[in-house]
């Protein structure tokens, strides 16, 4: 509920409306500034104070929270009143509380994009090879980097004239930093794609050993694909059949992903559209904070426990 008392934010701009109607009335049409104040119902030593540039600490420091809100704003239309606090923490050291930060936006007419409901591309296996237990059991919890993995798959569209081609992104993220651990991406859906991903996650970590998570797609129910976790060390976890929710923050991420990156936008090449997942891989990890990690990013997470 926004304040509209005296010293709230929507009773300071009502008052500054009000001062410039006196000033604009008494300059115009010579009207005694005591008797417009009356009629307002407005201080003459407030309008005074603010007709000879006084204005109060307050309505300065909302005005240029309010520049900085539109400046982040512009730059990233998806973000909301709490990730743009966010922002004013962890770029500005500006700490103030949602209410305030959802007030200007509303003054301001500043909305966040509208999320659209993401459609999934796991293909489950008819004859999986290999069914493992649902292990993570939804504990979504991780007290050190590499304990626990999650993994899919997901699709995306670029337009040549009326031609539709489709784009596949296989990722693992680290449920203690959140961070994407790899990614790769590939015209086919096939197990080379999630094999590849496996592969550059074991390069960048090779002595990980963590929980791996996914849900039953063709390819992570491959024989295969399991003596790859298995000659890792590695233990194996899967989602129940049409619980999408067992792999929650997977699912999340893609959400997430396709709001702030894809939603909205038309691609018209392959090259666009990866350089676009590309680019927005490292801002992930390196430059979006997030609540849920202290308004750090995941990196900076990452960091500080390999630091400590």
């Amino acid at each position: 509920m926004e304040r509209t008392g005296k010293g709230g934010f929507l009773g300071q701009v009502r008052r500054l409306h009000s001062y410039k109607a006196i000033r604009d009335c008494h300059q115009e049409k010579g009207y005694p500034i005591d008797e417009l104040c009356r009629f307002l119902n407005v201080s003459r030593s407030a309008y005074y104070k603010w007709a000879y540039g006084k204005i109060s600490d307050r309505i300065r420091e909302n005005k240029a929270i309010a520049e900085l809100v539109e400046k982040i704003h512009n730059e990233h239309p998806d973000k909301g009143y709490r990730r743009i606090n966010d922002d004013l923490k962890h770029d500005h050291s500006i700490h103030v509380n949602d209410k305030r930060i959802l007030r200007i936006c509303r003054k301001k007419s500043i909305k966040s994009t509208i999320k659209y409901r993401s459609h999934g591309c796991t293909r489950c296996a008819k004859n999986p090879q290999y069914i493992a237990e649902n292990l993570l059991s939804r504990n979504f919890h991780a007290d050190t980097p590499n304990e626990k993995w999650l993994t899919d798959v997901t699709e995306f569209k670029w337009y040549e004239d009326f031609v539709v081609h489709k784009m596949y992104l296989s990722a693992i993220l680290d449920l203690y930093d959140r961070r994407i651990v790899s990614f790769v991406m590939s015209e086919r859906n096939d197990n080379p794609l999630v094999f590849k991903t496996f592969d550059k996650a074991i390069k960048a970590n090779p002595y990980a050993h963590p929980l791996f998570h996914s849900d039953r797609g063709v390819q992570y129910t491959n024989r295969k694909f399991h003596h790859k976790l298995e000659k890792q060390g590695m233990t194996q976890s899967m989602s129940r059949v049409s619980h999408c929710i067992d792999n929650g923050p997977m699912e999340g991420f893609w959400g997430i992903l396709k709001r702030e990156m894809y939603y909205g936008r038309r691609f018209t090449s392959k090259w666009e559209l990866m350089h676009s997942i590309e680019a927005y891989m490292y801002y992930y990890n390196h430059k979006r904070v997030q609540r849920n990690l202290s308004i750090l990013t995941p990196m900076e997470k990452h960091t500080l426990y390999v630091a400590a």
